[in-house]
């Protein structure tokens, strides 16, 4: 008989093989580290108590990081230093225009934001040859290997966010 339970990280139900109870798995949809329970346990275990003050100073962090990461990715303006002498932008091939939106991508992954807007600030300056390159890597079938690891979702919002940075307003 299978197993059959939930994602802790994404809430997809999951049918295991009835050997697999007991041990750790990749879920298939999101690919996180999950534990599969075992039925055929003898030792039920007791839920400890939630501490309510600290569940209540987590969503605030969250709340406070959430805002301060929306307000790092609204600014909208390229560093001085990243313009050229005459106040334009910098001239960058397509390759190079590529390289310089996955490399933002990875470091909005990584948590590296303050790099990343400078990288945005450049990724905006060239406008709509920048939302084609964005268009077509968020269209790729094989995708970016240096975005493979990236889960699906976080990938699109990531490219929805820069492309509205990108879109005229």
């Amino acid at each position: 008989m299978a197993i059959i339970f939930h994602c802790e990280h994404c809430g997809r139900k999951i049918e295991a093989q009835e050997n697999a109870g007991g041990k750790w798995a990749k879920c298939p949809a999101c690919h996180n580290k999950i534990y599969v329970p075992n039925p055929e346990a003898d030792e039920e275990l007791k839920l400890a108590p939630m501490d309510e003050q600290e569940e209540k100073q987590k969503k605030q962090l969250m709340a406070e990081t959430y805002k301060v990461t929306q307000d790092i990715l609204s600014e909208r303006e390229a560093p001085d230093s990243l313009l050229g002498a005459a106040g334009s932008a910098p001239e960058m091939t397509d390759d190079e225009l590529t390289k310089a939106i996955l490399t933002y991508l990875q470091q909005m992954v990584t948590g590296q934001l303050d790099h990343a807007r400078r990288n945005e600030g450049v990724i905006v300056t060239f406008g709509e040859r920048a939302l084609k390159i964005i268009d077509k890597i968020a269209v790729a079938e094989m995708g970016q290997p240096e975005l493979a690891k990236v889960p699906p979702q976080v990938l699109a919002g990531l490219i929805r966010n820069l492309r509205s940075r990108l879109s005229p307003a």
